[in-house]
């Protein structure tokens, strides 16, 4: 049976992304074994399907990458060769190069790679697949697919974790919650502090329970956006355990991040604060009920920006605490549809 090396050298969210493709490559192998960067390591560490989790730092991707350190570059080719994998399937976004990845599967001496490339791949890809799917998810299950591999009957291919026994009941109110996650890891991505707070008291004032979540480095941003009765939890949960706390959530309000995604792997629905500088048609919650805010034809969109280009930040700030309270309230009490697109000017 076949050995198979995947490949997700992105963040917490994108790795999430790729978990029914992951599992379709592990239904039917002997082995599957997932390569994350640093930045991703926690979602790996959550998804049904992979045997081992290996971290490396790619001097090629992420929002702040290291630079190229050829020591750990000849020990992870090192170890791919030891591992004597029979394939390497590389995923990316649609922006990126799965190339310099396919170098290194080929130096390691995996016979077989696999990847969707607008570059032309020379000799380093034995499988070129050409994306036809609009959202992440299904385009990793379009190259998944592509190599032979397949879903077991009864996956719906949707997003999913591990289960856990994390305990969160002595982080977060009783009542009925709405968790609030005001960054991202991108900045153009993530909300304003003193909008996050109008939205939290909004949310308040509406009769919710709130949690404002963040990572360590997002301290500054929480502490502000945590109007007076929301609860903080920055830092304070791992990501298992911010599935727990969104699990018991009905309703998360954030950007595009990787918050959203663990969401949806979660079956709760999302107000989704969506800048528009990548498609949302590529990104937005997937599989679960949500409502889409933001201008998505404002003047940042498909640039890709990391920081936002617009002072004031208005393709998310035009939106009124109002409109995200009634978001909540419709896919709470109404089950709206998946992807319902409203506040867009």
């Amino acid at each position: 049976m076949t050995r198979i090396l995947a490949v997700r050298l992105d963040s917490d969210g994108d790795v999430l992304l790729t978990g029914p493709a992951l599992r379709a490559l592990a239904y039917g192998a002997a082995r599957l074994d997932l390569l994350v960067s640093p930045a991703g390591e926690q979602a790996a560490r959550l998804l049904p399907g992979p045997h081992e989790v290996i971290v490396f730092d790619a001097p090629w991707s992420g929002y702040r990458p290291p630079r190229l350190d050829p020591a750990a570059v000849t020990d992870l080719v090192a170890r791919l060769r030891r591992a004597a994998y029979d394939r390497a399937v590389v995923f990316t976004s649609f922006h990126q190069s799965p190339l310099p990845m396919a170098l290194l599967a080929k130096l390691a001496g995996i016979p077989y790679v696999a990847a969707t490339s607008a570059d032309y791949p020379g000799s380093l890809l034995d499988l070129r697949h050409r994306r036809v799917a609009r959202h992440e998810v299904e385009a990793a299950l379009e190259l998944a697919r592509a190599t032979g591999a397949r879903l077991p009957a009864g996956d719906d291919g949707r997003l999913a974790v591990l289960p856990s026994s994390a305990d969160v009941s002595g982080v977060v109110p009783s009542g009925p919650l709405v968790v609030v996650h005001p960054g991202a890891s991108v900045p153009s991505r993530a909300l304003r502090a003193d909008h996050a707070r109008r939205i939290v008291s909004a949310l308040l004032d509406g009769g919710w329970d709130v949690a404002v979540t963040g990572g360590p480095a997002e301290r500054d941003l929480v502490r502000q956006a945590a109007a007076p009765g929301a609860v903080d939890l920055t830092g304070r949960t791992s990501l298992a355990e911010l599935a727990a706390v969104l699990r018991r959530a009905a309703c998360l309000v954030a950007g595009n991040t990787g918050p959203a995604h663990l969401a949806a792997a979660v079956g709760t629905p999302v107000v989704s604060m969506f800048s528009p500088v990548v498609p949302i048609e590529r990104w937005h919650p997937y599989g679960v009920p949500s409502v889409v805010l933001g201008d998505q034809d404002a003047a940042c969109r498909d640039t890709r920006a990391r920081e936002c280009p617009t002072p004031g930040h208005p393709c998310l700030g035009e939106v009124e605490p109002a409109e995200v309270v009634a978001a909540v309230e419709s896919l709470v009490t109404e089950g709206r549809p998946a992807t319902t697109r409203a506040g867009a000017a």
